[in-house]
This record gives C-alpha cells, sequence and structure tokens, in this order.
C-alpha cells in the first residue's frame, strides 16, 4: 500500500467511525471538502498542519495519531515512553501516590487493552481473599473477567459485570477502529462459555447503568464495591494517553469493615 492510499484508508475509516462525511469534517476542520478528496484518493499530499486538525476532529487517540502520521510519510509526534523513565517520573509518583490513598481498598493501573501494570496491595488482598490463595492465571482484566477458572467464578453478578466490561471494550474500539489488538481481544473473550451472541454487537440504544455494583462471593460473605476511573488529562505521551487509574470503593459497611480488616490483618 502506498503512503497516500495508506492515508485515505485511515481517514475513511475514521470518518465512517465517527459518522462523519467529507463535508462534515470540511465544516469541522476548514479543509475544502475538495482537498479533502484529493488527500483520500493520493492526489494531494496532506500538510503535517492539516493532518493536526483532521486528527483533532476525528477525535483519534495519540497511537492513531502518530499512525497517521507515518502513513503521510513524517515522523510521529507523541512518544511512548515507559513510566519508569526519567521524563514521567513524576507521572508515577503521581499513580503510586493514588493507589497509595485508595487504602484500604483496592486500585489498579491498567492499559487500554485492560493489562494490568500496577495493583495496590489493597488489591491483593482482597483477591487473594476471593480466590482462596490461588493466583489469576491472566494479568489482563478481560480474561480474568471472562475465563470461568478465574474471577468469573467469584463474580455473583456476572452478567452485568461482564456486559460493563463488552461496553468499554466496544467504546474503545469505536474511538481506535484501526486497534487490531483490541479487536482480537474481543473476540477472544466472546469465545468464552457462556457468552451471549448478542453481545457480539454494540449496544448503542440501552443506557448502562449510571453505578454498577461488582458484587464478589467470597469465605466472608459478598462483597460488593464501585469503581471509578482516573485519566490523565491532556495527555502528551501515548502511554500515559492509554492508562487508566480504576479504584473499587465498598458499597456498604460489612464490605468496607472486611477490607479493613483484611488490611488489619497485614500489619
Amino acid at each position: 500500500m502506498t503512503k497516500a492510499s495508506a492515508v485515505g484508508a485511515l481517514l475513511r475509516e475514521w470518518r465512517a467511525a465517527r459518522r462523519m462525511n467529507q463535508l462534515d469534517l470540511s465544516v469541522e476542520t476548514g479543509v475544502s471538502t475538495r482537498h479533502l478528496s484529493c488527500i483520500e484518493t493520493g492526489k494531494a499530499k496532506a500538510s503535517r498542519e492539516v493532518l493536526f486538525r483532521l486528527a483533532d476532529a476525528l477525535a483519534m487517540p495519540l497511537r492513531e495519531r502518530n499512525a497517521l502520521l507515518l502513513a503521510a510519510g513524517y515522523a510521529p509526534l507523541y512518544a511512548e515512553t515507559s513510566l519508569a523513565t526519567t521524563g514521567l517520573e513524576r507521572m508515577a509518583e503521581a499513580i503510586q501516590l493514588i493507589l497509595r490513598h485508595q487504602e484500604p481498598y483496592p486500585a489498579f493501573v491498567v492499559t487500554r487493552h485492560f493489562d494490568v501494570l500496577m495493583a495496590n496491595a489493597a488489591a491483593e488482598r482482597v483477591n487473594a481473599l476471593l480466590m482462596r490463595g490461588r493466583p489469576s492465571a491472566h494479568a489482563n482484566l478481560l480474561r480474568q473477567v471472562f475465563d470461568p477458572d478465574d474471577f468469573r467464578q467469584v463474580i455473583v453478578n456476572w452478567p452485568e459485570v461482564a456486559e460493563k466490561f463488552l461496553r468499554h471494550l466496544h467504546a474503545d474500539i469505536a474511538a481506535a477502529p484501526s486497534d487490531t489488538t483490541a479487536r482480537a481481544l474481543l473476540e477472544e473473550v466472546l469465545a468464552y462459555p457462556g457468552v451471549p451472541a448478542d453481545w457480539r454487537r454494540r449496544d448503542v440504544a440501552t443506557e448502562p447503568a449510571p453505578v454498577l455494583n461488582l458484587v464478589f462471593r467470597s469465605d466472608l460473605g459478598e462483597l460488593r464495591f464501585f469503581e471509578t476511573i482516573t485519566t490523565f488529562a491532556t495527555p502528551r505521551d501515548v502511554t500515559l494517553d492509554e492508562l487508566r487509574i480504576e479504584c473499587a470503593f465498598p458499597a456498604d459497611a460489612h464490605t468496607a469493615g472486611v477490607c479493613a480488616r483484611l488490611a488489619a490483618d497485614a500489619s
């Protein structure tokens, strides 16, 4: 595929995902429909400035903006930096601070593909209680939720929880239609037993509940949590753009007491 055709394919894919035609994108960016058409067909080369405007209008994540620049023959703009490097040490400290302050309740740091990068001590204690000390077979939240031999077996309201995670994954794919890793992950989790066939399609008609409790079966009784998600505002690095900090809070006094007891026993 030539650079021109690669850029055109990406723009058409993103316009389709955002339900925008060339006129919509032209109005949003100030780039004429004629020039847009020429860019998509390879008759004209887009400048970096035009590509930035198109990417903004299409709300492309940073990784996909880099892919668009590369397809057009330009160097990527956004770095993908490890949290352990010097440039992101303050961000890493902020993440660790959030994890510590969430004690005695669980918190996780996950990527956009739901891989768990970090967890606080409370998460490890609660997980050990739920799984009776048996470690998870997966380092990915979706695989943990959908695998019948993993955390799925202790999730009392599994259909609601699983559907909530699938909504997130469908939304991520809609936000980044060229993300083949997310699409492969979707196919993988849909192949687990007991997954309804209609979950394959993204549900845009039904509004999800504003708060979803996660109810777990444990030797100390049912534990009920609700979650909040924290992201970095206006990140300039691919790593930060794709990180989510998921914090679980007790939804009842019994769960809060169990978390406090586990923390006290560990000290």
